[in-house]
């Protein structure tokens, strides 16, 4: 066989036979073969083009995958299937960048893990599934974890939301609110408490005071309508209890209030 034409169509070139067959080769394939127009070539030899063509193809694919951003050996493959690439290409592919280290899960979860302990807010449960998400193999993003010690992170969400709290809330739902908001960013209820416990975060009576009565003024209006004496005084401690004052200031203010 013959090649009769060898001509660049955008990324890649397409190659004409003598046998009328056409093909379309990366650049790459071009220098792994010496190809030129005229060159005369056997079946064996065209069908290690197609071979290493089909691959290259792929592979640059992948690599313009991750010029933009790393990315996980399942991430990859997702994107390789999408552009209908054939799975033992894919494979082959896939293990090549590995070879490369341009495909490294372990690597991968260590800098999102690291970058989440310089600035993100996410505890280690949020990671692990996170990651796991991505492909990351579980064991893989636990020993990652294990590396690293989320007590600053912890202490550094909860040191804003106290800021952000702090004069709106009673002690016990200040508490309460910091601890659920860890929890829900991936941190366990122990690290929750001891984050909450580092900080200065003692409402003092004034401050108390202040918040229950504005509520109470609140909570009057919306009560007084329906109940009265004994029956009001219930409904307005029971609500302000869901609100996180304690019992001991409830019964204080309502002293005062009524």
């Amino acid at each position: 066989m013959k090649i009769t034409k060898l001509e660049k169509k955008k990324k890649l070139y397409l190659m004409e036979l003598d046998s009328q067959q056409k093909y379309y080769i990366t650049e790459d394939t071009i220098v792994r073969f010496m190809l030129s127009r005229d060159k005369i070539i056997t079946q064996q030899e065209f069908d290690k083009i197609q071979a290493f063509a089909q691959f290259s193809y792929a592979k640059n694919l992948a690599l313009y995958h991750l010029s933009f951003k790393a990315r996980t050996e399942k991430e990859v493959r997702e994107y390789l299937n999408k552009h209908n690439i054939d799975l033992q290409i894919a494979s082959q592919v896939i293990s090549n960048l590995k070879e490369d280290n341009w495909i490294n899960d372990r690597q991968y979860a260590y800098t999102i893990v690291n970058a989440n302990q310089l600035s993100g807010d996410k505890g280690p449960y949020s990671l692990l599934q996170k990651l796991s998400q991505k492909g990351v193999v579980k064991t893989t993003v636990e020993e990652v974890l294990n590396e690293f010690d989320f007590s600053q992170v912890a202490q550094r969400i909860a040191e804003k939301l106290f800021k952000k709290y702090d004069g709106k809330l009673p002690a016990r739902a200040l508490q309460e609110k910091i601890i659920q908001n860890l929890a829900n960013k991936g941190f366990s209820y122990a690290d929750a408490k001891w984050a909450f416990e580092q900080l200065d975060s003692q409402v003092d009576e004034d401050t108390t005071q202040e918040l229950i009565f504005k509520e109470l003024d609140k909570q009057y209006t919306k009560y007084a309508r329906k109940y009265e004496g004994y029956e009001l005084k219930q409904r307005l401690t029971q609500v302000l209890a869901r609100k996180g004052y304690d019992f001991s200031d409830i019964a204080s203010a309502l002293r005062e209030y009524l």
